[in-house]
């Protein structure tokens, strides 16, 4: 019996052996041709056998098979499917990089958010200066930061603002400020439409759902009727996915930062149904001292295709969050408190009170509509809403008492920490517990919304070589804006007067208006799902009470050649801008609604490239934009005065590349210049006391405009990008741009009298100067290797230099260069049956070396200026002469410094 068992165990051993050596594995790493990508989430089969895989976040694949040759087929939605053979000698082999191109029959088999709406570079054969963010990417290596922390590795992006709190951060494009640059949401417009800005707080959600991020700098490919300076940003999210699955992932990092996320995909069903759902959840400490945050995420998408030629996708998505907040200081306040010191808020029975929180909840509603009318023609439209519900806390009344301590670097006591305590006390101490401006309370400034909107476009593919595109973009906002006040600490009510102005919107003599007084006895919460359900009464109002109404309605079109190497295109759009405001709170009944203003703007864009050798290619493109102000310019001073001077802004852009494509190496060397001119500022104010401005008598009464003209800027410049592959484990990207950003000429300021009659024109020399709040000259470069399989490391340096104060004078401030490192690494473990799930381990420090540095500032002050005086005492001197100077910047200068060193790490289940 026991000869028989080990006879038995034998066999048994030697069956399995010949098993296993006659297995043979097969790997390989599918890229993405059209961006030169690895592509995850590829399915790879071994024709004739039920032996598969899935490509993995670097696009590799390992499958196993009995077959000494044969052939793999690689399939992915949106690709043409790719059959590789393969012959062995031994026991495994290995294919290299297999290529796959996109396939536009198969991309309406995807349920995509508006194909036709969302104009990515990929679809346009005419090359621009474009940076495209995968969502891989993304979810490795935004941690706990903004979205923007994606962008830091792309020529002329620059990222500041960070240490200001959660979704404070700042983006700049080729020296342009957010109000300039285009931000899109799948294909829809998102920057604020009173003054253009983007509050990345209300799109805190951005990193988790976004599918990947397009950059296209200067000109870009846009056939919206929008007018860019900076460039385009595309944030396109995930629709509902074909295929069963989801994820769930935790993630912790410095200061107590937690987030956890989960995520499920119904599939598409038989019938052309299917759903995606995604929840999270975030909260730290802040970096900062008293930036502290919290919120969630949540995305639903729902998604039909009856047939071949209609697709359906509904979707809703919304980041409610609340974040204290820490705003610029001296360098000598940081100097001597420490680089994350805040004085923003302060302690009452020892528990935590900020007097600056920022809280918004702003879901985004999108309806897509993908019509196929037939083989050359399609229309594509979305229909859109938001609803924008918050804003920001701060103090109101002179009431504030705050801690003093003293600061050892300037030997001085400053105010550091709110003293609510006595804050309190005082407050309870008033005899009928009604506060009027003597006293304190924490206000809340409101910005609620409503916008709707449309966009849809058209395309028909004329012939095989030219095909064009026209469509309509449709929006309607209004924006409610009044102060409520958040915390009384201690009283029961306040109140206050004001005289209601007439239509003349100042008030020449207060004393000939009527007054109004109101008392308010609620407040309100300011956790942001309370503030979407609940808004105060127009008696519960405190400051202000306004609301506008803007109207947007453009068109657009393009029309495009191309050929085997040839390829020319031609855009242009117009649209026109209304604009009316309505003032409940200072102004009597009959004078609340203003005047109507209505502005048209328009731009054209051309361009051609040529392509030989499937290499090389070269291109040039030109751009000029009528630019209409914003809302805030058109109505002066907060009031429903109109001003009378605001003209179109006038913008030009040129700019010409060179892109080279090889199996090893891609890069690309774009030059542009951009030129953007009259800005206009305008302010009024009534004199009240007779004088002279210029030559002109001036008399008690009057009404004096005071218009700064903006001064013209130039910004050229050149961008490097690259990545090399020199063997398979290892990728090798890079970076560069060279800018010059200048004023050209002089700022001119002009004053009028009430008729337009001109008083004084002063000019001032801001001739040559820099423009600042972007580093000019950047360089990176980056790594990438797999130590082993499934385990790789990564680093980014950049070099920040040229970067100089956010103001507009000739002889701006530079500030110091700098160099910052982030590392990480990446584990994949497969789990479940077949090997067919993952979790994803990830580890991210930024700032490795903890590099201490000055990321921006807002002020202008030379270190042979003298140190102002101290009430009174006289000033001391200059900075330089009482050793008053940190790196050669004088410490009085307020700003920002960078983020030290901080870490995140997460896991993440795919099933």
């Amino acid at each position: 019996m026991k000869i028989f068992k080990k006879a038995l165990l034998l066999g048994f051993f030697f069956l399995s052996t010949l098993t296993v050596f006659s297995q043979i594995k097969v790997t390989g790493k599918v890229i993405d041709g059209d961006l030169n990508q690895p592509l995850a989430g590829a399915n790879v089969l071994v024709k004739g056998t039920s032996n598969g895989s899935i490509t993995d976040f670097d696009g590799k694949f390992e499958v196993t098979t009995t077959l000494k040759s044969g052939q793999i087929s690689i399939s992915y939605l949106g690709f043409q499917t790719r059959t590789v053979s393969f012959t062995v000698t031994g026991s495994s082999v290995d294919l290299g990089n297999i290529i796959v191109s996109p396939d536009a029959n198969q991309l309406a088999e995807v349920v995509v958010v508006g194909r036709g709406i969302i104009d990515v570079a990929k679809e346009r054969k005419t090359p621009i200066a474009v940076s495209t963010i995968k969502g891989v990417e993304i979810q490795e290596k935004v941690g706990t930061a903004d979205v923007t922390q994606t962008m830091v590795n792309t020529p002329s992006v620059y990222v500041a603002g960070q240490a200001g709190g959660f979704g404070d951060s700042r983006i700049t494009v080729r020296g342009f400020q957010q109000d300039n640059t285009a931000f899109l949401l799948n294909g829809q417009p998102i920057n604020g439409m009173e003054d253009g800005l983007m509050y990345w707080s209300n799109w805190s959600g951005i990193s988790d759902i976004a599918n990947f991020i397009q950059i296209q700098r200067g000109l870009g490919s846009s056939k919206l009727a929008i007018s860019s300076v900076g460039g385009t940003v595309n944030f396109v999210t995930k629709a509902t996915d074909k295929k069963e699955g989801g994820f769930a992932s935790m993630g912790v990092a410095n200061n107590n930062y937690f987030k956890s996320t989960a995520a499920y995909n119904t599939g598409m069903s038989a019938k052309g149904f299917g759903m995606s759902v995604m929840l999270s959840h975030w909260q730290g400490a802040g970096y900062n001292q008293g930036t502290r945050g919290e919120g969630q995420n949540y995305f639903i998408s729902f998604g039909y295709k009856p047939n071949d030629r209609h697709n359906f996708n509904f979707l809703i998505t919304g980041a409610p969050q609340s974040h204290d907040q820490n705003f610029t200081k001296r360098i000598s306040d940081y100097l001597g408190f420490g680089r994350k010191y805040n004085n923003n808020f302060g302690y009452l029975n020892g528990q935590y009170i900020s007097e600056r929180t920022n809280f918004y909840h702003k879901p985004v509603a999108n309806l897509n509509w993908d019509f196929d009318i037939n083989e050359t023609t399609s229309l594509s439209t979305v229909l859109y809403a938001s609803w924008g519900r918050g804003g920001g806390t701060g103090n109101y009344g002179s009431g504030k008492r705050s801690i003093s301590q003293f600061n050892p670097y300037i030997g001085e006591n400053q105010n550091t920490y709110i003293n609510y305590d006595q804050i309190f006390s005082e407050n309870s101490a008033d005899a009928d517990g009604i506060g009027t401006s003597s006293n304190y309370v924490i206000r809340a400034s409101m910005n609620n919304h409503a916008w709707y909107g449309l966009v849809s476009n058209f395309k028909k593919e004329i012939n095989d070589n030219l095909n064009l595109n026209f469509g309509l973009d449709l929006r309607t906002y209004n924006g409610d804006h009044y102060r409520q006040v958040s915390n009384f600490l201690g009283l029961n009510a306040w109140s206050e007067s004001r005289r209601l102005r007439d239509n003349n919107h100042v008030i020449p003599n207060p004393n000939t208006l009527p007054s109004a007084t109101n008392t308010v006895n609620q407040s309100y919460s300011i956790n942001p799902w309370y503030a979407f359900f609940n808004s105060a009464d127009d008696s519960q109002k405190i400051d202000y009470d306004y609301s506008e109404t803007i109207s947007y309605g453009g068109v657009f079109g393009q029309l495009e050649y191309s050929n085997e190497n040839f390829s020319t295109f031609f855009q242009g759009a117009i649209s026109n801008q209304s604009h009316q405001r309505f003032d409940y709170y200072d102004y009597q009944a009959e004078f609340q609604d203003s005047e109507k203003v209505s502005n048209v703007g328009y731009n054209v864009k051309g361009g051609a490239a040529y392509n030989f050798d499937g290499k090389h290619a070269f291109y040039a493109n030109a751009g000029y934009y009528s630019r209409q102000p914003y809302h805030d310019n058109i109505y002066l001073n907060f009031t429903n005065q109109v001003n009378p001077l605001t003209e179109n802004e006038k913008v030009l852009g040129l700019e010409a590349g060179y892109t080279f494509k090889s199996k090893l190496f891609t890069g690309s060397l774009n030059a542009y210049r951009t030129t953007w001119e009259d800005r206009v500022v305008t302010n009024s104010s009534v004199r009240t006391t007779d004088g002279v401005i210029g030559t002109t008598p001036v008399f008690t009464g009057d009404v004096i405009f005071v218009t700064n003209q903006g001064v013209k800027q130039v910004h050229s410049g050149l961008e490097l990008d690259f990545v090399f592959k020199p063997f398979d484990r290892l990728d090798v990207k890079g970076f560069g741009s060279l800018g010059n950003w200048e004023y050209d000429g002089n700022a001119i300021t002009t004053t009028r009298d009430e008729n337009l009659n001109t008083l004084l024109v002063s000019e001032t020399d801001l001739d040559g100067g820099k423009v600042g709040d972007a580093a000019q000259t950047t360089w990176g470069l980056g790594a990438k290797f797999e130590i082993f399989e499934r385990f790789s490391i990564d680093a980014d340096w950049r070099n920040y230099y040229n970067l100089y104060s956010n103001v507009a004078a000739k002889d701006n401030l530079e500030l110091p260069s700098f160099d910052l490192v982030d590392a990480g690494f990446s584990y994949k473990m497969l789990v479940g049956k077949d090997k067919q799930n993952a979790v994803n381990f990830r580890f991210n420090v930024n700032n490795v070396f903890d590099e201490v540095y000055l990321s921006e500032l807002r002020s202008n002050i030379k270190v042979t200026d003298n140190i102002p005086a101290s009430g009174s005492t006289p000033s001391p001197g200059t900075y330089q002469a009482n050793g008053r100077v940190y790196k050669g910047i004088a410490d009085g200068n307020q700003g920002f410094f960078g983020l030290g060193r901080t870490w995140n790490f997460t896991v993440r289940y795919n099933f």
